[in-house]
């Protein structure tokens, strides 16, 4: 038998004590882990938007992919590769490997988060099989716990779709929206109800609001319509005359919605409200520029009541995404005339939207079937958004 140099020898004893290093760091055993708990602390948050890639470009994008067209979001494969795949782990002698999309599914069950082996390695107590080792120093925090939680959840895609859209998008409308001042049913059924238009309500159902501007002190009064059961059944007989209008106006003439959020009728100025995607919905389908103006739209020839409303609610010339994305121009659905400039006022004047979030709110727009064709790609798909940089048109 031929003898073992001391070279080869003193290699192999470092190899093997390498070896037994980068195995000792996927014990977790010491007195320290038992103070210790890697439960998650809270029910997940599913308004985060959780996606296996940190960079998502969006399915309706300009011919080449602009500001607002592209999702970049901490996502999976970084957090996996920060606290289980680095060079000295799992991304290198250490198996398995969790270096892509396949190898991390082999530990993931589609749709289930708490029965997936991957959830299980970084929310275990049973520190022989938690992921990343304690005595790494590295423990996930509650967001990337959330982004793993809900990516898998919502059915762990390699690249996601609109149940990954969805509810991040309705949260960043509804939190960014609806303030007191802004798109909310309260301030606008309490104006409503001020102004006398409500049988049965007074100004004694409201309060006073008071918003001071915070670049120029400036105050304004709003008023609200402060109990939840009157204010639910206010706002929801609305939105179902205003269903009831526009699903045939002529037979149901009498249903036309005459509370409008502008002057004359509102003591101050108020939005359509913005607060649940029932609200959003409704906002999309039946814009706020047909069911309120500030001028007479229809007279009642029998009683003469002037009504606000438009009859013709494709007629108009703003949208969700034209004001929320200032890369894109938006024709009136009726009549087919682009803008000539852009909206979009709600993500840059009013909301401070980040161009991350807009994109995620147009993907989930042009994603949910819930959202009609006609508000998406305009009548025969003759395209109702316009790029402005390339004079790309978006069709279905």
């Amino acid at each position: 038998m031929k003898k073992i140099s001391v070279i080869k020898m003193t290699g192999l004893i470092l190899g093997s004590l390498l070896l037994s290093l980068l195995i000792m760091q996927c014990t977790k055993k010491g007195e320290n882990a038992k103070l210790l708990n890697r439960n998650m602390s809270e029910v997940p948050d599913s308004g985060v938007f959780s996606s296996f890639y940190d960079t998502t470009v969006i399915a309706v994008r300009d011919v080449t992919a602009d500001v607002n067209d592209k999702i970049i979001k901490r996502g999976v494969k970084t957090i996996i590769k920060e606290y289980c795949a680095s060079s000295n782990c799992h991304g290198g002698l250490i198996k398995p490997n969790l270096l892509s999309y396949s190898d991390i599914m082999k530990y993931v069950t589609p749709g289930n988060a708490t029965g997936s082996k991957l959830w299980e390695y970084i929310t275990t107590n049973d520190f022989d099989k938690a992921m990343p080792p304690v005595n790494s120093n590295k423990e996930l925090s509650l967001t990337d716990k959330t982004v793993i939680h809900n990516w898998i959840a919502n059915g762990a895609k390699e690249f996601p779709a609109l149940v990954d859209f969805r509810a991040p998008a309705i949260r960043l409308i509804v939190d960014g929206c609806s303030s007191a001042n802004c798109h909310n049913q309260a301030t606008a059924t309490g104006a409503w109800a001020r102004k006398g238009l409500i049988a049965g309500l007074t100004s004694s159902d409201t309060s006073q609001f008071i918003y001071t501007n915070p670049l120029t002190g400036a105050q304004t009064i709003y008023c609200q319509l402060t109990n939840v059961n009157l204010r639910n059944q206010v706002w929801t007989a609305y939105k179902d005359s205003v269903k009831k209008f526009y699903a045939d106006t002529l037979a149901n003439a009498s249903f036309r919605p005459y509370k409008t959020f502008a002057t004359p009728i509102s003591a101050s100025s108020t939005r359509g409200p913005l607060n649940s995607y029932d609200d959003i919905l409704l906002d999309i389908m039946y814009p706020k520029s047909a069911r309120s103006n500030s001028s007479v739209q229809y007279t009642d020839p029998v009683t003469g009541a002037k009504f606000y409303a438009k009859g013709n609610y494709l007629n108009v010339s703003s949208s969700m995404v034209s004001r929320v994305d200032s890369t894109v121009v938006l024709a009136n659905p009726f009549t087919g005339v682009f803008a000539s400039n852009h909206q979009g006022d709600m993500a840059y004047g009013d909301g401070g939207l980040k161009p991350s979030e807009v994109a995620l709110i147009k993907a989930w727009y042009f994603a949910d079937p819930n959202v009609p064709a006609v508000w998406k790609y305009g009548n025969n798909n003759s395209g109702i958004f316009k790029y402005r940089k390339s004079g790309n048109i978006i069709r279905q």
